[in-house]
Protein backbone atom coordinates (compact mmCIF):
# COMPACT_ATOMS: atom_id res chain seq x y z
CA UNK A 1 0.00 0.00 0.00
CA UNK A 2 2.59 2.26 1.16
CA UNK A 3 4.76 2.00 -2.35
CA UNK A 4 1.58 2.17 -4.32
CA UNK A 5 0.73 5.65 -2.67
CA UNK A 6 4.64 6.61 -3.33
CA UNK A 7 3.85 6.02 -7.25
CA UNK A 8 1.11 7.52 -7.36
CA UNK A 9 2.24 10.92 -5.24
CA UNK A 10 5.20 10.41 -8.31
CA UNK A 11 7.85 10.02 -5.85
CA UNK A 12 11.22 8.47 -6.69
CA UNK A 13 11.38 4.38 -6.28
CA UNK A 14 15.25 2.36 -6.01
CA UNK A 15 15.64 3.36 -9.92
CA UNK A 16 15.98 7.10 -9.00
CA UNK A 17 12.44 7.44 -11.02
CA UNK A 18 8.91 7.74 -10.13
CA UNK A 19 5.60 8.25 -12.19
CA UNK A 20 6.04 11.88 -12.80
CA UNK A 21 9.44 11.19 -14.39
CA UNK A 22 9.45 11.60 -18.43
CA UNK A 23 11.01 9.38 -21.07
CA UNK A 24 13.37 12.33 -21.97
CA UNK A 25 14.57 12.21 -17.85
CA UNK A 26 14.59 8.59 -17.69
CA UNK A 27 17.48 8.46 -20.79
CA UNK A 28 18.85 11.54 -20.42
CA UNK A 29 22.15 9.77 -19.02
CA UNK A 30 21.50 6.52 -21.45
CA UNK A 31 24.85 7.70 -23.78
CA UNK A 32 27.19 6.30 -20.41
CA UNK A 33 25.79 2.57 -21.25
CA UNK A 34 25.04 2.56 -24.66
CA UNK A 35 27.11 0.89 -27.12
CA UNK A 36 29.45 2.83 -29.33
CA UNK A 37 27.76 1.03 -32.76
CA UNK A 38 24.18 2.30 -33.78
CA UNK A 39 21.35 0.17 -31.82
CA UNK A 40 18.17 -0.36 -33.54
CA UNK A 41 14.69 -0.42 -32.17
CA UNK A 42 11.24 -2.01 -33.62
CA UNK A 43 8.19 -0.58 -31.92
CA UNK A 44 4.60 -1.58 -32.85
CA UNK A 45 2.02 0.85 -32.42
CA UNK A 46 4.59 3.69 -32.45
CA UNK A 47 1.78 5.89 -34.37
CA UNK A 48 0.24 7.65 -31.11
CA UNK A 49 0.56 7.47 -27.66
CA UNK A 50 3.05 5.98 -25.51
CA UNK A 51 4.63 4.22 -28.48
CA UNK A 52 5.22 7.72 -30.47
CA UNK A 53 6.47 9.05 -27.35
CA UNK A 54 9.00 6.32 -26.96
CA UNK A 55 10.02 6.18 -30.54
CA UNK A 56 10.52 10.34 -30.56
CA UNK A 57 13.20 10.14 -27.39
CA UNK A 58 14.54 6.82 -28.57
CA UNK A 59 15.72 8.80 -31.99
CA UNK A 60 16.65 11.51 -29.27
CA UNK A 61 19.37 9.45 -27.99
CA UNK A 62 20.66 8.20 -31.18
CA UNK A 63 18.60 5.19 -31.81
CA UNK A 64 17.52 4.02 -35.23
CA UNK A 65 13.77 3.84 -34.75
CA UNK A 66 11.72 1.19 -36.96
CA UNK A 67 8.36 2.33 -36.63
CA UNK A 68 5.60 -0.78 -37.63
CA UNK A 69 2.13 0.83 -37.85
CA UNK A 70 -1.37 -0.08 -39.19
CA UNK A 71 -2.28 3.28 -40.03
CA UNK A 72 0.80 4.42 -42.18
CA UNK A 73 -0.41 7.98 -42.30
CA UNK A 74 -0.24 8.54 -38.74
CA UNK A 75 3.24 6.72 -38.66
CA UNK A 76 4.36 9.19 -41.20
CA UNK A 77 3.09 12.23 -38.91
CA UNK A 78 5.13 10.73 -36.02
CA UNK A 79 8.06 10.58 -38.26
CA UNK A 80 7.96 14.09 -39.67
CA UNK A 81 7.66 15.15 -36.38
CA UNK A 82 10.88 13.22 -34.61
CA UNK A 83 12.68 14.52 -38.02
CA UNK A 84 11.91 17.93 -37.16
CA UNK A 85 12.95 17.92 -33.47
CA UNK A 86 16.02 15.70 -34.29
CA UNK A 87 16.60 16.16 -38.28
CA UNK A 88 19.79 13.38 -38.21
CA UNK A 89 17.18 10.63 -36.75
CA UNK A 90 16.71 7.69 -38.93
CA UNK A 91 12.93 6.54 -38.75
CA UNK A 92 11.99 3.80 -40.91
CA UNK A 93 8.25 2.93 -41.15
CA UNK A 94 6.98 -0.72 -42.05
CA UNK A 95 3.47 -1.38 -42.30
CA UNK A 96 1.65 -4.42 -40.09
CA UNK A 97 -1.75 -5.19 -38.42
CA UNK A 98 -0.81 -7.90 -35.69
CA UNK A 99 -4.33 -9.36 -35.94
CA UNK A 100 -3.50 -11.08 -39.23
CA UNK A 101 -0.66 -13.51 -39.35
CA UNK A 102 -0.08 -12.85 -43.03
CA UNK A 103 0.70 -9.27 -42.21
CA UNK A 104 3.13 -10.02 -39.68
CA UNK A 105 4.89 -12.68 -41.58
CA UNK A 106 4.99 -10.21 -44.35
CA UNK A 107 6.38 -7.46 -41.97
CA UNK A 108 9.06 -9.45 -40.26
CA UNK A 109 10.06 -10.74 -44.32
CA UNK A 110 10.30 -6.84 -44.93
CA UNK A 111 12.55 -5.92 -41.93
CA UNK A 112 14.70 -9.04 -42.86
CA UNK A 113 15.09 -7.75 -46.19
CA UNK A 114 17.10 -4.23 -44.40
CA UNK A 115 19.76 -6.49 -43.01
CA UNK A 116 19.92 -4.43 -39.75
CA UNK A 117 20.44 -5.57 -36.58
CA UNK A 118 17.07 -5.68 -34.28
CA UNK A 119 18.76 -4.57 -30.48
CA UNK A 120 15.87 -3.55 -28.64
CA UNK A 121 12.22 -4.87 -29.08
CA UNK A 122 9.40 -3.10 -27.80
CA UNK A 123 5.68 -4.66 -28.31
CA UNK A 124 3.11 -1.92 -27.81
CA UNK A 125 0.59 -1.82 -30.12
CA UNK A 126 -2.53 -2.93 -28.63
CA UNK A 127 -6.67 -2.55 -29.09
CA UNK A 128 -9.97 -3.01 -27.64
CA UNK A 129 -13.34 -3.59 -28.77
CA UNK A 130 -16.53 -4.28 -26.66
CA UNK A 131 -17.80 -5.88 -30.07
CA UNK A 132 -16.81 -10.04 -30.95
CA UNK A 133 -14.74 -9.10 -34.31
CA UNK A 134 -12.38 -11.46 -35.87
CA UNK A 135 -9.36 -11.38 -37.50
CA UNK A 136 -9.19 -12.52 -41.31
CA UNK A 137 -7.58 -15.74 -39.51
CA UNK A 138 -10.80 -16.09 -37.98
CA UNK A 139 -9.44 -15.44 -34.40
CA UNK A 140 -10.98 -13.13 -31.76
CA UNK A 141 -9.44 -9.98 -33.16
CA UNK A 142 -7.94 -8.32 -29.70
CA UNK A 143 -6.96 -11.79 -28.59
CA UNK A 144 -5.33 -11.69 -32.37
CA UNK A 145 -3.68 -8.01 -31.88
CA UNK A 146 -2.74 -7.94 -28.26
CA UNK A 147 -0.89 -11.61 -27.60
CA UNK A 148 -1.16 -13.57 -30.96
CA UNK A 149 0.44 -11.06 -33.24
CA UNK A 150 3.50 -9.92 -30.84
CA UNK A 151 3.89 -13.40 -30.01
CA UNK A 152 4.45 -14.25 -33.47
CA UNK A 153 7.09 -11.56 -34.35
CA UNK A 154 9.23 -12.62 -31.65
CA UNK A 155 8.48 -16.34 -32.86
CA UNK A 156 9.74 -15.49 -36.41
CA UNK A 157 12.98 -13.54 -35.20
CA UNK A 158 13.84 -15.36 -32.50
CA UNK A 159 13.14 -18.89 -33.09
CA UNK A 160 13.56 -19.44 -36.87
CA UNK A 161 15.99 -16.29 -37.76
CA UNK A 162 18.06 -16.32 -34.53
CA UNK A 163 19.27 -13.09 -34.53
CA UNK A 164 19.79 -11.50 -31.09
CA UNK A 165 17.68 -9.33 -29.42
CA UNK A 166 16.90 -7.50 -26.71
CA UNK A 167 13.40 -7.49 -25.55
CA UNK A 168 11.60 -4.93 -23.59
CA UNK A 169 7.99 -5.74 -24.22
CA UNK A 170 5.31 -2.63 -22.86
CA UNK A 171 2.05 -3.36 -22.35
CA UNK A 172 -0.94 -0.98 -21.30
CA UNK A 173 -3.58 -2.90 -19.81
CA UNK A 174 -7.10 -1.65 -20.63
CA UNK A 175 -8.79 -3.25 -17.11
CA UNK A 176 -8.06 -5.53 -14.74
CA UNK A 177 -10.02 -8.39 -16.52
CA UNK A 178 -6.90 -8.60 -18.65
CA UNK A 179 -4.30 -9.29 -15.97
CA UNK A 180 -4.17 -12.84 -15.66
CA UNK A 181 -4.30 -12.97 -19.57
CA UNK A 182 -1.26 -10.92 -19.11
CA UNK A 183 0.53 -12.77 -16.91
CA UNK A 184 -0.16 -16.26 -18.33
CA UNK A 185 0.86 -14.62 -21.66
CA UNK A 186 4.14 -13.48 -20.30
CA UNK A 187 4.98 -16.29 -18.17
CA UNK A 188 4.17 -18.26 -22.16
CA UNK A 189 7.13 -15.99 -23.48
CA UNK A 190 9.76 -16.29 -20.98
CA UNK A 191 9.00 -19.88 -21.03
CA UNK A 192 8.89 -20.04 -25.17
CA UNK A 193 12.28 -18.03 -24.79
CA UNK A 194 14.58 -19.91 -22.81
Amino acid sequence: MKATLRYLAGMAGPSGFGSNSTAEQVTEDCSSFLPSAALTALITGASSGIGAETARVLAKRGVRVVIAARDLKKATEVKKNIQKETPKAEVILLEIDLGSFGSVQRFCSEFLALELPLNILINNAGMFSQNLEFSEDKIEMTFATNYLGSFLILDLFLIRVYIKIEIIVIYSLINTHHRSAYILWMLLLCYYIM
